[in-house]
């Protein structure tokens, strides 16, 4: 039974919405909510308490998501079992840097995590103003290398593998480490061990680029798969197999100069066959023999429409770029307002020329000897452009020693070390900032954000992994965009006498985004 009831308190009265019940036969009130003074109650009546009098907006969807993926995982009581007892506080930490490099990278730990909705569902919650980066980097201060590869070790055990089949790639622009914009960078490429399906990243190993002692990319492999045990295929960019024995070493993909193959390039398109187009539309491919490195070894030559447009509109914007100054150099000379000596000019002309393709479609020529005299004529050849066009955008050849694989495993393959390349640039952004002005990126900070960069990428790359298997063909980038759309109001009423009310709502979502709410099972976490 439910009734309101008033309190008179220091000559005012008070009013409670209370409800009843008989307990042993007897009533009592089981429960109370205080409802204001009698103003408050006439306010609310007239309507002056309708409306809230601010709001306030805060990330939900893509939080939500992947620290559902991480909590499905396990990753927090997997990274304590991996340091030992007593290390909670550590695992809590890096779990939340994980979840802040995937959904907000750009910003600062303390930022992030005040506006987003993290702080109604994560737990154990961190101490209030205990976020931040220099609590972070203080707390993991004392992790080793080899903790960080058991923690890395221990996560992608987790991590469910239909194909024991691993690939072996490099990434060289893994980070661009700075303390600031104007600082003297240092550079970071990053060797993994990736799952064929979703290149998901199981094992990696960090190293600086140009510094002394860098282990060439086959070194790393053999290092990489003493932690990860089983048949990987090395996945290799054009020269970087002199690093690699491609005769007795593993497996391998890998791409080669298309300038080196020009029997290859001239075949005519009817030679290539479609090779998914539910996976890959608008992909062909020549799969033939050729020799390679002293040896006849499976090639692939594929033509994607898709890269085919892309290149041609940059070569058409390079052309017109170079032809514009060529012929402002030009008119220059002839208006005799450009005295510059002869080889000067050369110079320009080959800067201006040398650029890719366009030095073989575009030329010039310098007649005279004095600077008085000089005269500047360009020329495009038409039908050296064509050629181009026909033979070489859209264009590129791979290399394997797996013969049973279909053409569109080994296209994947290849494509694995560009998805990841691509997450990374997404998390680490243009470079990576100094975690506080009085710190430098010492190369053990380097060693732990590298294991951030990689888990995050590991619980993206799963997700998107997940979404595909849903129908849902996204890149991570698009992945993380679309659940970011879903954000999470706050409203905040006037008082009616006790603390202010406040009402929490999910902002309308489109049917792809309910997808990815149904998939990731949001509604556990919505308001």
């Amino acid at each position: 039974m439910a009734s309101i009831v008033g309190k008179r308190i220091n000559g005012r009265t008070f009013y409670y919405l209370v409800r009843s019940e008989r307990v042993d036969g007897a009533p009592k009130i089981v429960s109370q909510r205080y409802l204001g003074a009698a103003e408050d109650l006439a306010a609310a009546l007239d309507g002056a308490a309708g409306l809230p009098e601010s709001t306030r907006h805060l990330t939900f969807g893509d939080v939500a998501a992947v620290w559902s993926t991480l909590e499905r995982l396990q990753v927090r009581r997997t990274i304590e079992g991996a340091l030992g007892p007593r290390r909670a506080k550590i695992a809590m930490y890096l779990t939340l840097a994980v979840l802040h490099r995937a959904t907000g990278s750009c910003t600062g730990l303390a930022e992030w995590w005040k506006s987003a909705a993290a702080a109604r569902f994560v737990r154990p919650r961190p101490p209030a103003g205990a976020v931040s980066d220099e609590e972070f980097w203080r707390v993991t201060r004392r992790l080793t290398r080899p903790q960080l590869e058991r923690i890395e070790d221990a996560v992608s055990a987790r991590i469910d593998l239909p194909d024991p089949t691993t690939l072996a790639v490099d990434v060289p622009n893994f980070a661009t480490y700075a303390e600031s914009d104007t600082a003297d960078a240092t550079l970071a490429g990053l060797s993994a061990i990736v799952s064929r399906d979703g290149a998901i990243p199981l094992v990696s190993r960090a190293y600086l680029r140009g510094g002394h002692g860098v282990e060439p990319f086959g070194v790393a492999v053999e290092r990489l798969g003493a932690r990860r045990p089983g048949e990987v295929t090395v996945v290799f960019d054009t020269g970087q197999h002199a690093q690699l024995d491609l005769d007795s070493g593993p497996h391998f993909v890998g791409a080669l100069p298309l300038g080196d193959f020009p029997d290859l390039l001239t075949r005519p398109a009817s030679a290539r066959r479609a090779v998914d187009p539910g996976r890959y539309p608008g992909l062909t491919a020549l799969d033939t023999r050729a020799t390679v490195f002293g040896a006849s070894r499976r090639v692939v030559l594929t033509h994607s429409a898709r890269l085919h447009a892309a290149q041609a509109r940059s070569f058409a914007q390079a052309l017109s770029g170079a032809t514009r100054q060529l012929d402002g150099l030009a008119l220059a000379l002839a208006a005799g307002s450009n005295r510059r000596p002869r080889e000067q000019l050369l110079t320009d002309i080959a800067r201006i020329t040398r650029v890719r393709w366009v030095d073989r479609v575009l030329s010039a020529r310098l007649s005279g000897t004095r600077p008085g005299e000089l005269r500047l004529e360009s020329h495009i050849d038409q039908t050296a452009r064509a050629r181009l066009d026909e033979e070489f955008f859209g264009k590129q050849l791979l290399v394997t020693d797996h013969d049973d694989w279909p053409v569109a495993d080994v296209v994947a393959a290849y494509r694995a070390r560009y998805h990841l390349d691509s997450t990374f640039r997404m998390l680490n952004g243009s470079f990576v900032a100094a975690p506080a002005p009085r710190w430098d990126w010492s190369e053990h900070r380097i060693a732990v954000h590298s294991l951030v960069s990689a888990l995050a990428t590991a619980v993206t790359h799963l997700m998107r992994r997940e979404a595909d298997r849903a129908g849902l063909d996204l890149s991570v980038r698009e992945l993380l965009d679309q659940l970011a759309r879903i954000g999470e109001t706050v409203l905040r009423y006037p008082s009616t006498g006790g603390r202010p009310r406040t009402r929490r709502i999910l902002t309308a979502r489109d049917a792809t985004q309910q997808q990815l709410f149904d998939l990731f099972g949001l509604a556990a976490y919505a308001p």
